[in-house]
């Protein structure tokens, strides 16, 4: 009697486009358990564990409100300058943490990828899902801070475009998956690029509307900042829950489009340069 053998094979040699997303969700486990780790391993010796998931944007919130709220004195008029900041931030702080770990990815992890085979998009995706934990948590304080100002500030409600919250952090996932996937390749080769990153990450801020609305900047110059993909899903998410900000179809779909191909990018770049980037390493 005859028996098939059944034979895995594994290759480097494979196209940037065959992503084989059956294997991907077969690891789906993985994924689970590296997000599980990522978390625990982050607050596991802190005094306040995950309390610093909402601390952390409190903090930064108000002392957004006391030097650009209230003494720069750049928020709209009509807006409570707290929930102003803490939306800005909470959707920057998900784009900026799936960038800067993303963009770490080969030499965090160079020994597991050097002895273990896993679908190596695992560890992209379990960025976005640690990173998109954290925005639920300080997405819920967010919510209950508008809620106060809803009943405060008449001139302050939802509307809508709420709705748009997925497609939103949908465009942020992508945007900072990609570019993190891109930095990482690159790094593998030009080592220089690791320290230029926090510089760079902290300058993109300032050129988003995150301290200051899009309506601040000068005429002449807000063409200049609407270039930047950021900047629209910013401003849709503050005009979805606060009812004051740039909205317009257009530049969002601008927005989206540059996400997709810079996370298509991304992942030519990133099937690209895993073949062989443990002799580079």
């Amino acid at each position: 009697m005859s028996s098939k053998v059944h034979k895995t094979i594994i290759s480097a040699n494979h196209k940037w486009y065959n992503i084989n997303f059956r294997e991907i969700w077969n690891y789906r486990d993985l994924l689970k358990t590296i997000v599980k780790r990522d978390i625990i391993i982050v607050y596991k010796q802190t005094i306040l564990g995950p309390l610093w998931f909402v601390i952390q944007p409190i903090a930064t919130s108000l002392v957004f409100t006391m030097v650009f709220g209230r003494i720069a004195k750049l928020t709209p008029s009509g807006i409570p300058n707290f929930p102003f900041y803490f939306g800005g931030l909470l959707l920057w702080s998900f784009f900026a943490e799936t960038f800067i770990k993303t963009s770490d990815t080969f030499f965090t992890n160079q020994n597991v990828f050097g002895k273990v085979y896993f679908p190596r998009l695992i560890v992209p995706l379990t960025t976005i899902a640690s990173a998109f934990i954290k925005f639920l948590v300080q997405f819920i304080l967010f919510i209950g801070i508008c809620l106060y100002h809803y009943q405060q500030t008449p001139e302050v409600s939802p509307n809508i475009h709420i709705l748009l919250l997925p497609f939103l952090l949908l465009i942020m996932a992508s945007l900072g998956s990609g570019l993190g996937m891109i930095f990482t390749s690159l790094t593998t080769k030009y080592r220089d690029l690791k320290f230029l990153l926090q510089f760079g990450v902290g300058l993109l801020m300032w050129l988003a509307p995150i301290a200051y609305p899009l309506s601040g900047i000068p005429e002449g110059m807000q063409f200049w900042f609407k270039l930047n993909p950021i900047t629209h899903v910013v401003e849709s998410f503050k005009y979805a829950f606060l009812n004051h900000g740039f909205f317009d179809w257009q530049w969002l779909a601008y927005s989206a489009t540059i996400a997709i191909v810079v996370y298509i990018f991304g992942v030519f770049v990133f099937n690209t340069t895993e073949k062989d980037f443990i002799d580079r390493i």
